[in-house]
């Protein structure tokens, strides 16, 4: 386990970390997700020791890494780091990077580079090659490899499948987690896709402005987010302003189900738009389709309606009889989140 108190960081005037805390346990996988600027890296490299930040304390296992007193450097802290990209060594081939900061003899590290191999779904004959001469997507396994090389006791992943094609990459993140999840090694994952966190991890921390907003597993952080802006970020969400009261919403959608019965009052609700079924041939239709952006598996709708204020747009599954000018009846499954105010 690994455990964040107070952490906060300045660069020159500006705050980048405010008072951080955060908790992984042992074997389990967190996320840190947030946009660009939002502290996501610097964070990432105070936990590798490369960064020393001004205030908290860190704790591995039962180990202080930083504290007032502490601070252990880098290549002591057991902490694997795969970077963007995999930072292969252009110069070595593909069994030396693996084997690069090994202790053992030639033959022990010839066996455990075989070994390592074998685990990352590796074919051993890669190993005289180049890096160049092997994909992106074997480039990042031999990063990985060569990570899990030191046994490390914590692994962290800076964005490391954003270079990859769409297939590759989810392919190789969900290779990456079970491999991790099997060794049973810590993860920390840096990334600013929330799709690729929301599959990978069992822990969702979202970042924003140097705080944490919102730490939870991926479902409640994506079903019952805390506010706008992270619901937003998290995904496709439609906001409506509501009159929220004996947990229900009444809104331009009719009443609607909220997850927080015990907040009144004139609020804003989110819902997903998986949470949104539209019925076409229905006796009794409540909106109009007046514009359809087909994109395949997933169509955009625009709907209007007397009883809504503005247009209102809607992701669902393709079908046939989504046409312009067709009646449709709107309706609502499961509960809408009420957001903070």
């Amino acid at each position: 386990m690994i455990e964040l108190s107070n952490i906060s960081k300045k660069f020159d005037q500006t705050t980048v970390l405010d008072d951080l805390s955060l908790k992984v346990e042992a074997g389990s996988r967190t996320a840190i997700v947030g946009p660009s600027g939002s502290g996501k890296t610097t964070l990432l490299r105070i936990l590798a020791g490369f960064e020393t930040p001004d205030a908290g304390q860190i704790v591995l296992g039962d180990r202080v890494l930083f504290d007032q007193n502490t601070f252990i450097p880098a290549h002591e802290r057991g902490i694997g780091f795969v970077p963007q990209e995999g930072a292969l060594f252009p110069h070595m081939k593909v069994g030396d990077n693996i084997a690069y900061g090994l202790k053992g003899s030639k033959e022990e590290n010839r066996l455990r580079v075989a070994e390592l191999m074998a685990l990352v779904s590796l074919d051993n004959r890669l190993a005289s090659h180049w890096p160049h001469e092997i994909s992106g997507g074997q480039q990042q396994r031999v990063a990985l490899a060569r990570a899990l090389a030191q046994k490390p006791a914590l692994m962290l992943l800076d964005e490391p499948f954003s270079a990859l094609d769409t297939g590759l990459r989810a392919a190789t993140r969900k290779a990456t987690a079970d491999l991790l999840e099997q060794a049973g090694v810590a993860t920390i994952l840096v990334t600013h896709d929330q799709q690729e966190a929301l599959s990978f991890a069992s822990q969702i921390a979202v970042i924003r402005n140097g705080r944490f907003t919102q730490v939870g597993s991926p479902m409640e952080v994506y079903s019952r987010p805390v506010d706008e802006e992270t619901a937003l970020f998290l995904g496709d969400a439609l906001i409506f302003p509501a009159q929220v009261n004996g947990g229900v919403a009444r809104c331009c959608l009719g009443d609607v189900p909220v997850s927080h019965p015990q907040q009144t009052g004139d609020r804003r609700i989110m819902l997903r738009p998986e949470q949104m079924m539209i019925a076409a041939d229905h006796p009794q239709p409540t909106a109009t389709i007046c514009e359809v952006d087909f994109t395949g598996h997933l169509s955009t709708l625009t709907l209007t309606s007397p009883d809504w204020p503005t247009a209102l747009q809607i992701k669902t599954l393709s079908q046939q009889h989504w046409q312009k000018g067709a009646s449709v009846r709107v309706m609502i499954q499961g509960q809408a989140c009420v957001l903070a105010s």
